[in-house]
């Protein structure tokens, strides 16, 4: 199975944490969704496999009308092979959300929406720049809730500032809806954005990763006993409401990625990304010239990523996956370097799969890194 990824990278205005390709200058987005269109068709070939999840980022793609994302759609269908089960999913943001434009996203193919609510407190989206208020978040929440059975809100703890009995109320604001899915990340700070700025000069002051953690697990606990499954690190759904796009990723899936800045993999050792620059991209695509880098991935690198990628996620790490996959001193390598941790309750076997516990999954990337064969 594979995936489809579009990345539409223009927004209203600039979140001051986002390190993503943006772009608040719209004067060239008709001609960038032509031009990515014709990516997808010089592309094509390139995956065999029938397509299990579509999915629109940014950017901000709910700026897009349903007529462009149902045209697109109609031109996938006409070179890829689909699966029964497809899953096409758009990110939207509150103040993009009215009843006529889910209805016309339905009739065009979008089944799964996520909403980037990041924070139901004002001051947290004064503090991120984010072009939506609480008010719209709740007014979205109530149209999506109606309209759409599969759905996913993203919300970002650890905001400077922000108190436990805050993020508990972010958080039972969200479950007031029962949304089958939640997304939440810790805010991090990246450089060349805003925040990364605002925190350096000293005019932002970041929380303890203590009381990060605190918030993590309040969550997890919150969540876990409501019947939510944390089924990655970030992750929380229902089940049968897993996110498609998020699985095939962290099984190494192939995924093919459309638009300036995007990302492609072929599921064994080939990633390309795109040129992160709007006109460049665009000038490439209309020569027939794919505007890529492209880089080979040794057997190191893809054994180090299945480990970062595996230890997020429920299903943990393999060893027999490793032994077949990338031959016998991995797999010892791998049993020598969890050995360390087990007694300090931080991994567990469970029969060949080794595991995060409870207890250490707030510590996940870092105990990832201290197995990385480098």
């Amino acid at each position: 199975m594979s995936n489809l990824y579009f990345h539409y990278p223009f927004c209203k205005q600039a979140c001051h944490y986002c390190n993503f390709h943006f772009s608040t200058n719209s004067k060239n987005k008709d001609t960038l969704w032509e031009t990515m269109k014709m990516e997808l068709v010089l592309r094509f070939k390139e995956i065999s496999e029938p397509i299990e999840s579509i999915y629109f980022g940014g950017g901000s793609p709910s700026l897009l009308s349903p007529k462009a994302i149902g045209d697109l759609i109609k031109l996938i269908k006409l070179h890829f092979k689909l699966e029964d089960h497809l899953e096409v999913t758009l990110e939207v943001n509150p103040d993009d959300v009215t009843a006529d434009y889910l209805s016309g996203l339905k009739k065009a193919g979008i089944n799964r929406l996520s909403l980037g609510v990041q924070s139901f407190i004002d001051k947290d989206l004064v503090l991120m720049n984010r072009a939506h208020n609480n008010s719209q978040s709740l007014n979205a929440l109530e149209i999506i809730s109606k309209t759409f059975t599969n759905y996913s809100l993203d919300l970002i703890y650890g905001m400077p500032y922000s108190s436990l009995a805050e993020w508990e109320e972010n958080l039972e604001t969200a479950l007031g809806f029962n949304p089958p899915h939640i997304s939440a990340y810790a805010l991090t700070v990246e450089e060349k954005t805003a925040l990364y700025h605002n925190v350096k000069k000293g005019e932002v002051v970041l929380l303890s990763e203590e009381a990060v953690e605190k918030q993590y697990q309040l969550m997890v606990q919150k969540l876990e006993s409501l019947g939510y499954i944390n089924y990655e690190f970030s992750n929380f759904g229902k089940p049968e409401f897993f996110s498609v796009n998020n699985q095939n990723y962290w099984q190494g899936k192939p995924y093919i990625g459309i638009g300036p800045a995007a990302h492609s993999f072929d599921g064994k050792n080939i990633r390309k990304w795109n040129a992160s620059n709007n006109q460049l991209y665009i000038n490439s695509i209309k020569e027939g010239k794919l505007p890529f880098k492209e880089e080979q991935l040794t057997l190191k690198d893809r054994y180090n990523e299945y480990l970062m990628t595996g230890l997020r996620t429920t299903h943990g790490i393999s060893l027999l996956y490793v032994q077949e996959n990338f031959g016998d001193r991995y797999g010892m390598y791998l049993e020598e370097q969890a050995a360390r941790h087990l007694s300090e309750n931080f991994f567990f076997w469970d029969g060949d799969h080794l595991k995060v516990t409870a207890k250490a999954k707030f510590l996940t990337d870092g105990l990832a890194s201290d197995l990385f064969l480098v």
